[in-house]
């Protein structure tokens, strides 16, 4: 089973919709803790509603997203702190929860958690991938 991840920092929407389409993505799960973007067409609602018109579902798991903290941590190059930051944020049971609903959603059709940052070792979805692999035998795509 494939799980791909995608960020869009220097993506135009239609670049990553045709990333994730030529990948074979069926459900983008949107790892944001905020779904909102001063990048044009990333904001939550344009964004679900232009995947949903190339065929592609979108689930907003905000419970999967870095707080705060982590992102500035991120921002500023400190992967390690943002990283405690997560793994603690992700021993929460609301993250727990959305983390197994990601799992199943992934072992039904392929999924792409889809976040901000180009580069996933700087971003947490590489975190969520590790995590996810621990449950089930995927095979992680960075598109």
């Amino acid at each position: 089973m494939k799980l791909a991840t995608i960020g869009y920092e220097s993506d135009t929407q239609d670049a990553v919709i045709r990333r994730l389409k030529t990948a074979g993505v069926e459900v983008v799960i949107d790892v944001r803790a905020v779904a909102a973007s001063r990048r044009a067409g990333f904001s939550k609602t344009i964004l679900a509603a232009s995947l949903k018109e190339a065929g592609i579902d979108y689930v907003h798991l905000r419970d999967l997203g870095t707080p705060k903290p982590g992102r500035e941590a991120a921002r500023h190059g400190r992967i390690d702190e943002m990283r405690r930051i997560f793994e603690d944020h992700l021993a929460e049971p609301a993250a727990q929860l959305q983390l197994a609903q990601a799992i199943e959603a992934a072992g039904e059709r392929k999924v792409a958690l889809l976040c901000y940052e180009a580069d996933p070792k700087g971003c947490h979805r590489s975190i969520l991938a590790e995590h996810m692999c621990e449950a089930a035998p995927f095979e992680v795509e960075d598109l």
